[in-house]
């Protein structure tokens, strides 16, 4: 992992292979470029031309665009990278810093991936607070993620920067020092998030997962419990079983609860674990099944929180679900028209065995339920309607309060994450009633990710506060990389989650 430490040395003097600087946009909407705080001392070094150089090299300021020069004469680092932030802010020069977070974070991760191959890189980016420097921090660690297990001597082109230096911070501060620990700790359980994603079908399925908690839940005292196909029959889990029944890899489902001396209110995360979906027996076509091992992205979301939430050591119960199958079409697969009894007793015609994911949520949810936590908040890549909806870099949030979704849309925001309040309409529920069933797990196409949302509602317990996450977007980026978010899985929620946490241990919510 590239490691992260704070420094009040000169960026002259720094010893680094790269010393990380911000410039912007004139905030006067001039062509001009202005030279973000913290360079000062690299700027002096050009002598108060660094701007009029990056121009002439063709640099805009444009949010997360990267140009490398030589680095002036007498500075120990032979190389100055300076990374874009958009417009300047019209209070920047003044107040040391009113750069957006978010500018801040995905400059931090452009400069960090485009660093990849060195071992130190000094970041002078503008740090007016502790705030800025455990976003800058994460934004750098996120932007330095690399997945190459399954690289030829485990490289994937060049390795990862390796460490990152933070100029401009107070190593003694306790702020300071918190803020770093922090954003470490969040981006390593998230990248962890990201590398379970990226992990091909044949080396991740619902054992293995399951395996992968148990060993964190054991590193950080996290209690663990884990129900096999046996435990899951014996509990009546019709909608996990129902699922994994066309796999020869068993279904799980994984509960870890983190607990506080001091809690006063309780969350819990449930996570869609489809570890490879196939569809079933309602197969998907070819060109949809490629990028299926990121069907468990919620799980994974789910797990890194949970464990995110223990090493800070949080004022809040946190209980994560981690509901896990693979979905696969074989002669004991659950067939169109089959009839499932979940958890709770409901019944649900199977209309679409690609619609499973709601199935094993269900039966996720109904146990969340019973240990009356004060909300619950799933998180699952559930319907390619939320994506033709809202693209590829938002996820959809729907609740059963209105405060509450504004709540996570608002904590989403905060950290960086792109979200979007989505409605329930009621009307949209009777296109999910069934002659044979309670309930099918099909309704209306029109609107079919509300829908989802209309038929987990069913298997929230009565009272429960409750919020869905349709993460189908951004969970996995097929294309470029950008900003801090690399291609492939990118751990998308977890730090809403983290943030939801946090807000719930201060009484911030709710």
């Amino acid at each position: 992992m590239t490691a992260l430490t704070l420094s009040t040395a000169a960026a002259s003097g720094l010893r680094a292979d790269a010393i990380v600087v911000g410039v912007a946009k004139s905030p006067k909407g001039d062509k001009g470029l202005v030279v973000a705080p913290g360079a000062e001392a690299v700027d002096k070094g050009y002598d108060g031309k660094l701007a009029a150089v990056l121009e002439t090299l063709g640099a805009s300021g444009a949010e997360g665009e990267v140009t490398k020069l030589p680095a002036p004469s007498g500075f120990k680092a032979p190389v100055v990278v300076a990374v874009g932030l958009g417009a300047a802010p019209e209070d920047g020069q003044d107040k040391g810093t009113a750069f957006d977070a978010e500018a801040l974070r995905r400059a931090a991760g452009a400069a960090a991936r485009a660093l990849a191959g060195a071992k130190k890189a000094a970041f002078a980016l503008p740090v007016a607070d502790a705030a800025d420097a455990g976003t800058i921090g994460e934004g750098a660690l996120l932007g330095a993620y690399s997945f190459d297990a399954y690289k030829e001597n485990g490289k994937n082109g060049k390795a990862p920067l390796a460490e990152v230096v933070l100029l401009g911070g107070k190593p003694r501060d306790k702020a300071f020092k918190a803020a770093v620990e922090r954003a470490v700790a969040v981006t390593e359980e998230l990248n962890r998030a990201r590398d379970l994603i990226n992990t091909p079908p044949n080396d991740l399925n619902p054992e293995s997962f399951a395996a992968v908690a148990q060993a964190a839940a054991k590193e950080h005292g996290i209690k663990v419990q884990v129900l096999d196909e046996k435990a899951l029959t014996k509990g009546g889990y019709g909608g996990i079983l129902g699922v994994g029944a066309g796999s020869a890899a068993g279904p799980r489902l994984v509960k870890l609860s983190y607990t506080s001396s001091k809690a006063k209110k309780h969350l819990a995360f449930v996570g869609k674990g489809i570890t490879y979906d196939s569809g079933g027996i309602s197969l998907k076509p070819a060109g949809h099944n490629e990028t299926m091992k990121c069907d468990m992205s919620g799980a994974a979301a789910v797990f890194a929180a949970v464990v995110a939430a223990a090493r800070l050591g949080l004022e809040v119960n946190v209980t994560g679900w981690l509901a896990l199958a693979e979905n696969m079409p074989s002669g004991t697969a659950t067939r169109p028209g089959d009839v499932l009894r979940m958890y709770s007793g409901k019944t649900v015609e199977v209309l679409n065995t690609d619609a499973e994911g709601r199935l094993v949520l269900a039966d996720a949810l109904w146990a969340a339920s019973e240990d009356k936590p004060d909300a619950i908040v799933d998180v699952a890549t559930l319907t390619g309607a939320m994506m033709l909806a809202l693209g590829n870099r938002l996820f959809g949030v729907m609740a059963n309060d209105d405060a509450f979704r504004t709540a996570i849309v608002e904590a989403a925001e905060e950290v960086g994450e792109d979200s979007w309040p989505m409605p329930l309409p009621e009307h949209l529920r009777k296109g999910m009633d069934s002659p044979t069933a309670d309930i099918a797990n099909m309704g209306e196409r029109m609107g079919g990710g509300l829908v989802a949302g209309l038929f987990l509602r069913e298997f929230v317990g009565e009272g429960i506060t409750w919020a869905h996450l349709d993460i189908a977007g951004p969970a996995f980026n097929e294309a470029a990389p950008f900003g801090y978010t690399p291609k492939g899985g990118t751990g998308t929620a977890v730090r809403t989650l983290v943030r939801l946490a946090e807000l719930t241990a201060a009484g911030d919510l709710g």
